[in-house]
């Protein structure tokens, strides 16, 4: 199936000399967690390697078994092994450039604080992204020639851009250099004011984040993404609940015709009832057609890292073959299974995915 976009087929030969079903480029992050305990009361903490570009990459290996690599920094000191060490376990391909640490001030692998909320009390995150090494990085830094031989999809996403004057660039020139090669691009616009505040701002991100776009053939992102991150006008009438995609899907013509090189955009939808309990659903436009996915009702562990669970999901079917009805609701039903899991990244299984987005229910499996 073609979808309007230039998919190379799937990988054939030798697994040791096949090329990449799929590179990210972002940086790598460690998230401390205390569960459910307030950081200000915590007394111990869970660590996860996480990152939003990872992640789709981590959960296509790890769930979907397709072959992936992430472009980052990393850091050679005990954190960074830490990070590395959970790069190989998910069986993520990396293409590190290093960065040694001083002992002292870094530079350093960034740090995410989360706790997770309960009932009545939502989550909290906050960061530590000083003299983060992945903000260092820029254009040069790596051989996109030799990464993209081969490369069937390329991915990277707004938060990685809005670390430093340097990072949107480097992404810039990833996207080029992908199309050249023939990939698909995709961004997931992710647009995190607190990040572009701090040196730039939302007039230097519509500038940043239009001039990466214009090579972006699969944008992820929900309205107030496209409204903060590409300047596309808001709706006139107000959605009547979290879940009506008809805000979402009036917005598509405005971006189709500020970015006529874009041939799917997609998002999830998500009616917040308490932190443990949230309606869940998703849609996809897709060469001018609308899809849109079962709702479910969730009981949320951890919500972290379940919009770049869908995105892993709907690449899948996107890359696999799969109709378009199909990758959306294998991206709806792997972000829901991600919620039930501890950390950023996937603990699920393709049959179990592929389980739930059939009509697949919690009864216990023999």
């Amino acid at each position: 199936m073609n979808y309007g976009l230039n998919l190379k087929p799937a990988s054939e030969g030798d697994a040791r000399t096949a090329t990449l079903d799929l590179v990210s480029l972002g940086a790598l992050i460690h998230r401390l967690d205390p569960g459910i305990i307030p950081f200000r009361k915590a007394t111990h903490c869970d660590i996860h390697v996480s990152g939003g570009e990872f992640n789709v990459a981590a959960n296509l290996a790890d769930c979907f078994r397709l072959k992936t690599g992430v472009v980052t920094a990393m850091v050679d000191y005990p954190i960074g092994d830490l990070i590395a060490e959970r790069v190989r376990a998910m069986g993520v391909t990396p293409f590190y450039k290093h960065f040694k640490h001083n002992g002292v001030t870094g530079p350093n692998m960034a740090t995410v604080y989360s706790d997770r909320g309960q009932g009545v009390r939502g989550p909290v995150v906050f960061y530590n992204r000083s003299n983060e090494a992945g903000a260092q990085l820029k254009p040069g830094d790596f051989d996109w020639n030799k990464i993209f031989a081969g490369v069937r999809w390329f991915h990277s996403g707004g938060i990685f851009a809005a670390l430093s004057e340097t990072t949107g660039e480097l992404i810039s020139e990833g996207m080029q250099a992908a199309k050249a090669a023939g990939a698909v691009t995709s961004f997931d616009l992710n647009y995190r004011a607190k990040l572009w505040n701090l040196w730039g701002g939302h007039d230097i991100a519509l500038k940043v984040l239009k001039r990466i776009v214009e090579n972006v053939d699969v944008i992820v992102g929900n309205e107030e993404d496209l409204q903060m991150g590409l300047g596309i006008t808001g709706p006139e009438v107000a959605a009547k609940s979290k879940l009506d995609p008809s805000v979402f899907f009036g917005m598509i013509d405005k971006v189709t015709a500020m970015y006529p090189n874009v041939k799917v955009v997609a998002t999830t939808l998500r009616e917040v009832h308490s932190t443990n309990r949230h309606s869940w659903s998703a849609v996809a436009w897709i060469n001018g057609q609308t899809y849109q996915s079962p709702t479910c009702e969730l009981d949320v562990l951890d919500r972290v890292g379940g919009g770049d669970g869908y995105a892993a999901g709907f690449f899948y079917g996107l890359l696999t073959g799969a109709s378009e009805q199909e990758a959306v609701n294998l991206g709806w039903a792997h972000g829901a299974l991600l919620t039930t899991y501890p950390g950023d990244t996937t603990m699920a299984t393709v049959e179990q995915v592929r389980a739930f987005a059939q009509g697949g229910s919690a009864r216990i499996q023999r």
